[in-house]
């Protein structure tokens, strides 16, 4: 299958009408699917899929992202939207969309934010110097300040002592989302939040090898995305993010948000 092909099929515009609200948008034409396909001669490009589906907000995968990294309890780098309509309460995890044209990359007057050749957005923190405007740039939210110490972090199998993929957040910083980088080509462990889900909402995807993983099944990513009418979270920005969301069953992606935990 070609990564055109791969991608083919995801014109979704019934879903992108139910979606607005939110900022969640489908695919519109084969063109756009395509600026989101791997670069050319990388082995690896890797993104994310969350079936809304299975997802109950019992934020587990934020707990565990927490722990693994040693953020403080008011610090998370996922938090869950929740919102209620005619069909019941709903759950939206919001993390680093692993944006393939990401505007926090441009706006770092030290060139902290860097975007590896398999397409994961990473924060050097020895470089990092805290200015934030990283985080006024990022329009999902999904860069967090470090005002305090950050406890401990659970490094074992212990990496180097501080690198991108596994950074040591120190104060005055600015962190985020890795996708457990360090754990790439996730072939013995998977990202924290993946593993911690109970209901196996969260997937790491290779959009090179077309596969997606849960750490219970595995997946088609291409047929995953398609059957599951994928949607992306504010598309329309052009910041081509790399997450992709499932939407529930039946009910509408949108409607008011009634808290944000």
């Amino acid at each position: 299958m070609s990564r055109r092909r791969l991608l083919r099929g995801l014109s979704l515009a019934g879903v992108a009408a139910a979606a607005g609200s939110l900022g969640l948008v489908s695919y519109r034409d084969e063109v756009q699917a395509a600026t989101v396909g791997p670069t050319s001669g990388e082995e690896h490009q890797w993104c994310r899929v969350v079936d809304l589906r299975a997802c109950k907000g019992e934020r587990k995968c934020v707990s565990a992202c927490q722990e693994r990294h040693g953020l403080s309890p008011e610090q998370t780098w996922m938090r869950t939207l929740s919102w209620q309509d005619e069909a019941g309460e709903h759950f939206m995890p919001v993390m680093c969309q692993m944006c393939q044209d990401p505007p926090c990359l441009r706006v770092c007057p030290v060139s902290a934010t860097i975007k590896t050749d398999q397409g994961v957005v990473l924060v050097d923190q020895d470089l990092c110097i805290g200015s934030r405007a990283c985080m006024a740039a990022c329009p999902y939210e999904a860069r967090y300040f470090n005002w305090s110490e950050p406890k401990p972090a659970h490094r074992m199998p212990a990496p180097s002592p501080n690198t991108p993929e596994f950074p040591a957040n120190q104060v005055g910083t600015v962190g985020k989302c890795v996708l457990c980088a360090d754990r790439i080509p996730y072939s013995k462990q998977l990202p924290s939040c993946v593993e911690a889900c109970p209901r196996g909402a969260h997937y790491i995807g290779d959009l090179v090898t077309d596969v997606a993983v849960n750490g219970r099944s595995t997946v088609r990513l291409s047929t995953f995305l398609r059957d599951g009418n994928a949607v992306r979270f504010k598309e329309e920005l052009g910041t081509n993010p790399r997450c992709y969301y499932i939407p529930g069953y039946g009910q509408p992606v949108g409607g008011p948000l009634v808290g944000v935990r």
